[in-house]
């Protein structure tokens, strides 16, 4: 009898395209109409199969959740939902270049401060300083 060897796992990949309209619809309990509505509006934007086929990612159903959220226990109508879901990413891209930033600070007080442990003065400071005497 052969010994069936235990294949590695594998990686989990995300869906990129995968959820037809007709089962996101069962799934939150929408009518189909609601889904082609918030598309038309441009709070969605499914893929497209190639028979033309509205397919939702794992990303298309979280953005529907918010929707969802706003509009159904929030009281939110459409026109403040796109501009809530715009804000919401304009704030998510201002936190990832904060962080950005922040991080190349970080490296330049790293450099500076061992520049400075090492006795060398800082050659591409904005004001030159120099050390003071106390007496």
């Amino acid at each position: 009898m052969p010994v069936l060897q235990k294949m590695p796992p594998r990686a989990k990949k995300r869906a990129k395209a995968g959820y037809m309209i007709s089962a996101v619809a069962e799934l939150y309990k929408l009518h189909p109409q609601t889904l082609r509505l918030y598309e038309r509006v441009g709070l969605l934007k499914p893929s497209r199969s190639q028979g033309n086929t509205r397919l939702y990612t794992d990303s298309d159903l979280e953005r529907l959740d918010v929707i969802l959220t706003l509009a159904r226990d929030m009281g939110v109508n459409l026109a403040g939902i796109e501009i809530i879901l715009n804000m919401r990413e304009k704030m998510i891209e201002m936190e990832r270049q904060m962080g950005e930033f922040a991080q190349v600070v970080q490296q330049e007080l790293s450099r500076v401060a061992a520049s400075h442990m090492q006795g060398k003065p800082p050659r591409h400071a904005i004001v030159r300083a120099t050390p003071r005497l106390v007496r």
